[in-house]
């Protein structure tokens, strides 16, 4: 699996306030893979992780969401955080970013409180996911199957709760945006 995402670029969407870990472990596991990982965000510079029930560090931001073009990344990666998707979610550029990747099927990954921006793109009606359980009434309401579960795949959507279900989340995702451009991949659904 070294090797899997060699040819792969992926967006990691977040702005302040994204769950720390659930950006540096997922974005490790991708750059372990061989992909191309880069933070967008709509701030130009840096932003702000936050560290379980405290600020945490200062992340670079790769690319300024107003300056990329969606067509250029292969995967899109949704950090969760209670603050970085209810602002992501407020932001029509990076809810059209999202959708792009929905209306392409090209494959996301989200965790924790990641699927709300999901939700305000249009991407769960349909679908079976999980997340924090606090967005089981959002999603059920935007047309989704809510379970809990430690990942859900369907249809190239990985998503996971919280934090502990890294590990499956981490190789889930590796899985998925590997297989993106094989044609013959089976887009079915899976429960962890």
């Amino acid at each position: 699996m070294a090797d899997s995402l060699k040819t792969k670029r992926i967006a990691i969407l977040v702005t302040d306030g994204f769950e720390q870990v659930e950006l540096t472990e997922p974005r490790r596991a991708l750059e372990r893979a061989g992909g191309e990982t880069h933070i967008v965000s709509p701030s130009r510079d840096n932003v702000r992780g936050w560290h379980y029930k405290k600020w945490g560090k200062q992340f670079t931001v790769d690319r300024p969401l107003e300056d990329v073009n969606p067509q250029d990344y292969d995967a899109l990666l949704l950090p969760g955080g209670v603050m970085n998707p209810d602002r992501l979610r407020m932001n029509r550029e990076a809810v059209a970013f999202v959708r792009h990747f929905v209306d392409n099927h090209k494959p996301i990954a989200a965790i924790c409180h990641g699927p709300w921006t999901l939700v305000e793109a249009d991407a769960v009606s349909g679908r079976t996911l999980t997340s924090w359980p606090s967005l089981k009434t959002d999603i059920q309401n935007a047309g989704g199957t809510w379970v809990d579960q430690e990942v859900v795949i369907d249809r190239g959507l990985v998503t996971s709760r919280k934090p502990e279900d890294l590990p499956k989340f981490n190789s889930a995702m590796v899985s998925e945006f590997a297989k993106a451009t094989d044609e013959s991949a089976e887009q079915t659904l899976r429960i962890a």
